[in-house]
């Protein structure tokens, strides 16, 4: 991002009697006391006013920065962006809370909103490779291309876990490059803050430091509340999933997992692989875990059949969302093992 910085001053000619402004526009070198500048305005109105509003039109001040235009492809992503890029960012998001990343469509709304970008900011590990490339493709813009600096998957900055187990995406399989669901890991999005700093320091090389003390303010604040929830997750009942959505979760807080409701990751449950659960963890305490644009039918099935409590809550913060709700969702998550015992 190339900062803008604007200096103008007037002058004054006469013809005949005749007194008209004349701009002279200088470089930043040359700036102008605010008192000076004042008198010109006083001296040329007219003019003055007209420069601002052309200014303003811009999209700058007279002396400022532009914000970097940071697109992210999931909530999540979008409140990562924020927390690390702060005041200097502008940032919209793409996919809502309530829908399933892995099955979305490239939309219209997505490609405009790319076309603009200095940035975007995907989950990364193929969550998006439904709708991303197409949307990308559509936005016709060079800068966020896969490859360029203004292209970041977090994913690669963090370990995936199950990469290189066998997945065929032609059976329906969408985890084909390891999990990408780290976001429910608080310790892993902390890695994916300090790598998306130093991709905004390189994009803004004057506020580099910034967006490296914002990434020291995220992990310091996950730091102080992993305590918390190890504590309370200490003999808590393992969890069946529906999908590998929450396993990041499950691994750092020592909670066992006991399977999943789909047969393979994008696989809808057949009731053969539901009666096999059932015979599987019969007479065992657990809980059942899905997020809320997941079915509950079979969730709500094996919860009857095995005598569990069945939770559904979201894994993504609002389109809008913060730290703070981020913390609220682990929360969620970690009060309804708790609640169980």
């Amino acid at each position: 991002m190339i900062k803008r910085i604007v200096s103008t001053s007037f002058g004054q000619a006469h013809s005949g009697g005749a007194r008209f402004c004349v701009p002279r526009t200088r470089g930043s070198a040359s700036l102008q006391k605010s008192a000076k500048l004042e008198g010109h305005a006083s001296a040329c109105p007219g003019l003055f006013k007209m420069l601002v509003s052309l200014l303003a039109f811009a999209g700058f001040t007279a002396i400022g920065y532009a914000d970097l235009r940071v697109v992210a492809t999931v909530p999540n992503m979008g409140m990562l962006a924020r927390e690390i890029g702060g005041e200097a960012v502008e940032v919209r998001v793409m996919a809502p809370p309530n829908r399933d990343a892995h099955f979305l469509e490239a939309r219209p709304s997505m490609m405009a909103a790319l076309r603009r970008a200095d940035l975007v900011v995907a989950v990364g590990a193929e969550l998006e490779i439904g709708w991303l490339p197409a949307a990308i493709q559509g936005a016709n813009n060079r800068r966020v291309q896969p490859g360029q600096p203004g292209y970041f998957e977090a994913a690669q900055a963090v370990e995936l876990i199950g990469v290189g187990k066998p997945a065929d995406r032609a059976l329906g399989d969408v985890h084909p490059s390891g999990n990408p669901h780290f976001y429910m890991d608080p310790e892993r999005l902390v890695e994916a803050g300090y790598a998306l700093a130093q991709r905004l320091g390189s994009l803004e090389l004057e506020k580099a430091d910034y967006f490296q003390d914002n990434a020291e303010r995220l992990e310091e604040r996950v730091a102080q509340r992993m305590p918390e929830w190890r504590e309370k997750t200490v003999g808590a009942p393992g969890v069946l999933l529906y999908h590998e959505d929450a396993d990041y979760l499950l691994i750092r807080l020592d909670v066992p997992l006991l399977g999943y409701i789909e047969p393979l990751p994008g696989i809808p449950p057949t009731a053969r692989h539901l009666r096999t659960l059932v015979s599987e963890l019969e007479g065992r305490e657990g809980i059942i875990w899905t997020m809320e644009y997941q079915p509950a039918d079979g969730g709500r099935f094996l919860s009857r059949e095995l005598d569990w409590p069945a939770v559904q809550l979201p894994s993504q913060v609002s389109m809008e969302g913060d730290l703070d709700e981020y913390f609220e969702m682990i929360d969620n998550w970690v009060n309804s093992l708790t609640a169980t015992e």
